[in-house]
């Protein structure tokens, strides 16, 4: 009875629905063949056995067979309880391991631009667990965050957020397992892995990134614009200086080499979008305004 317990909590609603179907046209099969073999067979301990033992096994290949063939129901036909259900998958986001630890997925839902049910897998949650039980001192900290992440959404009543117990036992690689539950579910998976964007594309599953995303958010800056900038480094030309905007966009400036520590105000003289991000191209302005008072000679 437990087994079958969890075999039935593991089946969907149609298989549900079908492995019902099944039993009862089972059973009415072998009320037909019993009723045939009481008319034809003397009664006696035998024929009773034998009719006990089609209605056994009537109702097993009924049971087997409208379990396997329940996802061929049409939901159309069964009134608004599968439109329903599959309006809930189809919204759901599987979230990943990495975007679970980056944390921004939490602020994000919190601002009510992810919407449907936020799915974690416990295959997720297992490596979530061996990650913050790392002996390596950073592995152990973003495992713990992520951790936190995921109970901070759990806490929030306008996110919901829901811990499903599907698993695929033939299949060993985390990523591989998110891809086939979003395909179950129909779901989209969210993550910043670069490598699973890529794979989840070859498998025809949406993605969301939230890399790409925040490259949506980042300030749209026009050739002639100018902007202040902290020279923090030296760039790989000669006399660059590079800095950082507070997005983290990286601003290379001409002749701004000698100047690292300073606040200058540039010219943006192109942008260049990259794989990795946007890189902005700038000079310094012709009065030299720099951190330090005075006007700048030539570098």
């Amino acid at each position: 009875m437990i087994v079958f317990e969890f075999r039935v909590r593991a089946l969907s609603l149609k298989r549900l629905i079908g492995a019902v179907t099944g039993s009862v046209l089972g059973i009415l099969g072998a009320a037909l063949f019993c009723l045939v073999l009481r008319n034809a067979l003397p009664p006696g301990a035998t024929t009773a056995a034998l009719q006990v033992f089609i209605l056994l096994f009537m109702t097993y290949v009924g049971l087997l067979v409208g379990a396997s063939k329940g996802d061929l129901l049409n939901p159309a036909a069964l009134g608004t309880v599968f439109a329903a259900d599959r309006s809930m998958h189809h919204s759901a986001k599987v979230l990943d391991t990495s975007v679970i630890i980056d944390g921004r997925i939490a602020d994000i839902a919190e601002a009510g631009f992810i919407d449907g049910m936020m799915v974690v897998p416990e295959f997720v949650l297992r490596e979530l667990q061996t990650v913050a039980d790392s002996t390596d001192g950073s592995k152990r900290q973003r495992g713990r965050r992520g951790l936190d992440m995921l109970q901070r959404m759990q806490s929030n009543t306008a996110i919901q957020v829901q811990i499903v117990p599907d698993d695929f036992p033939a299949i060993r690689e985390v990523d591989l397992k998110l891809l086939e539950l979003a395909k179950k579910w129909e779901a989209k998976v969210v993550t910043n892995d670069f490598n699973l964007n890529k794979v989840a594309h070859l498998h025809h599953v949406e993605v969301l990134n939230i890399n790409d995303l925040a490259n949506a958010l980042k300030p749209v800056v026009l050739p002639g614009e100018k902007m202040t900038v902290l020279i923090q480094k030296e760039g790989k030309e000669l006399n660059q200086g590079v800095g950082y905007l507070d997005d983290g966009t990286m601003v290379v400036v001409d002749h701004a080499r000698k100047l690292i520590g300073k606040s200058v105000e540039t010219t943006v003289t192109s942008v260049l979008q990259t794989a990795s991000g946007k890189m902005i191209f700038g000079k310094l302005e012709e009065n030299g305004k720099s951190g330090e008072p005075g006007r700048l000679g030539p570098v």
